[in-house]
C-alpha cells in the first residue's frame, strides 16, 4: 500500500476489520501513504475539507436568500446584530460577539412586551453553511413539539455575528423560561455542517457554560434534526420542572421514535 499506484483501492479491497472501523467514523483512518505521504487522493480532500471550513467560517448569512422568503415569512424571522460590526471584528474580539449592537437591543425591548416560555435564536456562529443546512428541518419541529406541550415560543429571530454567550442577554432582554441557541460550529476537516444547540434556564449576565446545555453534532452522520428536535425539547421540559440548567441537569434517556 506504499505506492501511488494504489490509490484506487476501493473500500471492498481492504481487510473486514480496517471497513468496519472505517464505517463508524469519518475520520481519515488507515487511508495509506505514498512514501513518507499521503496520498495525492487524500492530500486533495484535506484540501478540499480545510477550503470548505475556511469558507464557513467567513460567509455571511443571508435569511432570505439562504433560508428563503417563504420560510422567514412563515416563521417571522427578523435579524438583529451584535456589537461585532464585521467578520474580523467579530474573529478577533470574542466577546463583542455576546452583545447586541444598542440599536438591536432597543429594537428586541420594543418587540417582546410577553414573557415566553421558550425563545428560540439562530445565530450565525463559526459556521453559516451548518445554519443554512439545519435550521430549515430543526426549527419547525422545535415549534411543533412545544406546541404540543402548551409551550408559548416567542418570535424567533436571527443574530449576525453571534457567539454562544449571546444567551445571557437574551435572558436578560426579554426574560423566557427557556432560551435556545441555534448556532454553527467551529467546522473541521469531516464536516463545516454541523449545528450546536445551547440551552439555558432563564439565562443572566452571570451565567457561563456550566449554567448552560448543548447537544452538539447536529448534521448529517451526526444527530438528525428530530434526533436534535428530541433532545432539545427533552432538555428544555426538565429545565422548566426543576428550575435549572447546566452541570446540575442531567438528560433522562430517550426512546426515540423509528
Amino acid at each position: 500500500m506504499a505506492d501511488e499506484g494504489n490509490t484506487s483501492l476501493s473500500n471492498s479491497d481492504l481487510p473486514e476489520i480496517v471497513r468496519k472501523i472505517r464505517a463508524r467514523t469519518p475520520a481519515r483512518l488507515l487511508v495509506g501513504r505514498a512514501g513518507a505521504a499521503y496520498r495525492t487522493g487524500t492530500q486533495l480532500d484535506l484540501r478540499e475539507a480545510h477550503a470548505a471550513a475556511r469558507d464557513a467560517v467567513r460567509a455571511e448569512l443571508n435569511p432570505a436568500k439562504d433560508f428563503g422568503t417563504e420560510f422567514v415569512q412563515r416563521w417571522g424571522l427578523f435579524e438583529v446584530h451584535t456589537k461585532a460590526s464585521r467578520k474580523d471584528e467579530y474573529l478577533l474580539r470574542p466577546d463583542l460577539g455576546r452583545q447586541f449592537s444598542d440599536e438591536s437591543r432597543a429594537d428586541l425591548k420594543c418587540r417582546y412586551a410577553v414573557v415566553s416560555d421558550l425563545q428560540i435564536a439562530i445565530g450565525d456562529g463559526l459556521s453559516v453553511p451548518a445554519v443554512v443546512a439545519q435550521v430549515p428541518s430543526l426549527l419547525p419541529l422545535l415549534y411543533e413539539g412545544a406546541k404540543k406541550r402548551g409551550w408559548t415560543v416567542g418570535q424567533t429571530f436571527v443574530v449576525h455575528q453571534c457567539r454562544v454567550g449571546i444567551l445571557n442577554e437574551i435572558g436578560e432582554l426579554l426574560k423566557p423560561r427557556v432560551a435556545v441557541l441555534l448556532i454553527g460550529e467551529r467546522p473541521g476537516l469531516a464536516t463545516a455542517e454541523s449545528l450546536s444547540a445551547y440551552i439555558a434556564y432563564q439565562p443572566r449576565d452571570s451565567h457561563t457554560d456550566a449554567n448552560r446545555n448543548l447537544i452538539s453534532n447536529i448534521h448529517a452522520r451526526g444527530l438528525s434534526p428530530r434526533e436534535a428536535a428530541a433532545h432539545i425539547l427533552n432538555f428544555v421540559g426538565r429545565m422548566i420542572a426543576t428550575g435549572t440548567s447546566g452541570y446540575l441537569l442531567r438528560e433522562e434517556r430517550l426512546a426515540l421514535e423509528d
